[in-house]
């Protein structure tokens, strides 16, 4: 059986990856910077796919590269797209739907046979902002706010045959995250927030992922984990 996942060269897919090549999953790379695709494939040995995911057609390529053993998929792309309402515009909104929106959607879409003639799993990956609320985040809450929505409705759609699960991680330490992390005052002060007092790790989602693509987790379907230092539950007295 083979795992694909998109955005492999990110902080989360690459650990992802390489937690999954461990314990001996064939696993597929899809990403959109070559080089670095061919760094991970000289690193774990796995086949890749240069993939832009807004491009429906590299999309299905990648999941037909991955082949008919296809079992799991890991969207693992997304975006940080702050701005206050008032800076809003239509333009902002929509890239942030169709990043992390609208191509996860696209992405079942293509996966779907496979997944469901091998009883696979799907996870996508959500944001702490949608539960909690923060200010800023009008543009990516509302388009995590969809992957959520897409999670439900297509897990729903596909049981009992396949799996769709999401994770909702709170700032991890990934490059999609350096420029709110690179200050260390500022990456200090985020880290307070949270009760456990620091940054996630790109293994903190991995980890969890990992779970949710294996057996261990054929009971689970259609839900969203947080994986946030405890930020959207929580209230430390410190």
């Amino acid at each position: 059986m083979t795992t694909l996942i998109f955005g492999a060269t990110g902080g989360v897919g690459a650990a992802l990856a390489r937690r999954l090549v461990d314990r001996d999953v064939v696993v597929h790379l899809a990403g959109r910077d070559a080089a670095k695709l061919a760094a991970l494939h000289d690193e774990l040995g796995s086949p890749t796919s240069v993939c832009d995911v807004l491009d429906d057609e590299q999309i299905a390529a990648a999941v037909e590269a991955a082949g008919p053993d296809l079992s799991g998929l890991a969207f693992c792309v997304g975006s940080i797209d702050l701005a206050p309402l008032r800076r809003v515009d239509r333009d902002l909104v929509r890239k942030s739907v169709e990043l992390n929106a609208v191509s996860a959607a696209m992405a079942l879409k293509a996966a779907e046979s496979a997944l469901k003639k091998n009883s696979g799993s799907a996870v996508l990956f959500s944001s702490v902002a949608v539960a909690q609320g923060f200010a800023q985040h009008a543009a990516i809450s509302a388009a995590k706010g969809a992957v959520e929505g897409l999670v439900r409705a297509v897990a729903a759609e596909w049981a009992p045959k396949a799996r769709v699960n999401a994770i909702a991680p709170s700032l991890m330490k990934t490059g999609i995250a350096e420029p709110m992390t690179a200050n260390e005052a500022v990456a200090d002060g985020i880290a307070k927030m949270h009760p456990m007092a620091r940054l996630g790790e790109a293994n903190d989602a991995a980890a969890l992922a990992d779970f949710l693509l294996s057996e261990d987790a054929g009971w689970i379907c259609g839900e969203v984990f947080a994986v946030d230092g405890g930020r959207g539950r929580v209230r430390s007295r410190g």
